[in-house]
């Protein structure tokens, strides 16, 4: 699949601007603060129903303006696709996929499949859990809906068990209504840490290779699941179960739910070293990297085709080898790339996009 035309009307500092991209290398070329992170910020959006950079839909109005939209038309195996979505200063955004509006983010999963990198994605590897299960949650629910779905049953289940959790001082309440809410949390929960082990599996394998690729085979990694496990479904249950109840009183005390897949995380370790903790950050950086490129292959499995590349100001951050390296295995699906300069060479067969103030030169 890939991208074939973007239109930007009022998002952000962009007035009435269009971009068309060839299914190869893209690069955006600009000044900071121009609005090359903006169109891919735009394309995220049209995959994943919200925003890389803010959780506030009215942030991504031009501010001169009461409305805004983008439209992203995509080439896939199955046929062309245009994803359309408004935004309103008084009212709800509304999405729009070939002008059929869409009724719940759910819908818009599995339409455009984008991988996204930037400087900031480091926090996948160096920073907290939560990180590192986002980039579990986006990936899978990109490739199901039915995790979208189970995931967002399960978040609510844990914030009804936590108002629970600080009632505590209802005693009767607390004892009678408990063991419903951890029925409930297991069996969701099961199912996603499931759900999660399976794509795990096979992502550690790709990414184990696309890391020895990077690093012209001088370093191993190795990723593993940390939680609640077991054989299957119903086994991870009653695990879960088990381990709720050992952890009531803890709960209680503290006022909030200390176990399940919401609390878990991935190590990554580079020869024998935890990066999460002790990596350099060169070597976290390039662990980043390697799991970017690992969802790509995992989209190629399971959809049959990549999903687009969008990589926003990565390659400065980038030694030049690692930059070649990473441009050579980008040839082969869509990639959109932001860089303010970039070396003439190294581009030589890239579609270059010169965006100067919210417009396009």
């Amino acid at each position: 699949m890939f991208v074939e035309r973007i239109k930007l009307t009022g998002f952000r500092n962009y007035n009435d601007e269009q971009i068309d991209f060839l299914p190869g290398i893209n690069l955006l070329v600009g000044k900071n603060a121009q609005g090359k992170t903006t169109v891919l910020e735009a394309i995220y959006f049209s995959a994943i129903g919200r925003s890389p950079k803010t959780t506030r839909d009215s942030e991504l109005i031009n501010w001169q303006k009461d409305n805004g939209s983008f439209l992203v038309k995509l080439q896939k195996k199955s046929g062309t696709k245009d994803i359309e979505v408004f935004f309103s200063k008084s009212q709800k955004k509304v999405i729009r996929v070939n002008k059929v509006n869409l009724l719940k983010i759910g819908d818009l999963l599995g339409n455009l499949n984008v991988v996204f990198f930037s400087p900031d994605e480091l926090k996948l590897v160096k920073d907290a859990p939560q990180d590192r299960r986002k980039f579990l949650d986006t990936d899978i629910s990109q490739l199901s809906k039915n995790y979208f779905y189970i995931l967002t049953k399960y978040n609510k289940i844990v914030d009804q068990r936590n108002k629970l959790l600080k009632n505590s001082d209802n005693k009767k309440l607390v004892e009678q209504t408990l063991p419903i809410w951890d029925t409930q949390l297991a069996e969701a929960g099961s199912k996603i840490i499931m759900y999660r082990m399976q794509f795990l599996d096979k992502l550690k394998v790709i990414a184990k290779e696309a890391h020895s690729y990077i690093t012209s085979e001088k370093e191993n990694l190795e990723l593993e699941y940390v939680g609640i496990t077991g054989r299957d479904e119903e086994d991870i249950k009653q695990k879960l179960l088990i381990a709720l109840k050992q952890t009531k009183e803890k709960d209680l005390k503290l006022g909030y739910t200390n176990i399940g897949p919401h609390r878990d995380d991935i190590k990554l370790v580079v020869d024998t070293v935890d990066i999460r903790s002790f990596g350099s950050q060169g070597q976290q950086r390039t662990v980043a990297l390697s799991l970017k490129l690992a969802e790509l292959e995992i989209f190629k499995e399971e959809v049959g085709e990549y999903p687009v590349l969008l990589l926003d100001d990565v390659l400065s951050e980038l030694d030049q080898e690692r930059q070649r390296r990473l441009l050579a295995y980008a040839k082969k699906l869509q990639t959109i790339i932001t860089a303010t300069q970039y070396d003439p060479f190294m581009f030589q067969d890239a579609n270059i996009i010169k965006i100067e103030n919210g417009k396009i030169n």
